[in-house]
């Protein structure tokens, strides 16, 4: 089955991709100017600034607490903890509860990187 051409899209006349530009025609007796085809241009490279100082984000904790409404939490951790909380007192628990996985963490405090040291 062959797709058919929408009627109401312009079509633009086929060109063939030479890669480089045309020169434009000679006017008054003039020559026309001479084109050159794509050079490499060097350019100076910087450190990557998306580099950083190695540092990066493990563990999210986000809190919604609009005003006279029920607060909710969830905590997120890259280690695969994943963690929710409805009402004031759930929330404030899952808080602690997230500041104290910090330290049990896997992925940021390695057992096995201070028992070979």
């Amino acid at each position: 089955m062959s797709a058919r051409p929408n009627p109401h899209l312009k079509c633009l006349p086929a060109t063939a991709d030479t890669g480089h530009a045309e020169p434009a025609p000679a006017t008054h007796g003039q020559r026309a100017p001479k084109v050159v085809g794509r050079q490499a241009v060097p350019i100076a490279v910087g450190p990557d600034p998306q580099q950083g100082d190695g540092r990066f984000f493990v563990a999210w904790l986000h809190i919604v607490a609009p005003k006279g409404a029920v607060p909710t939490a969830t905590s997120t951790c890259a280690c695969g903890r994943d963690r929710s909380a409805v009402g004031h007192r759930k929330v404030l628990a899952l808080v602690e509860d997230h500041t104290a996985h910090r330290d049990a963490c896997p992925l940021r405090n390695s057992s096995a990187g201070r028992n070979a040291a």
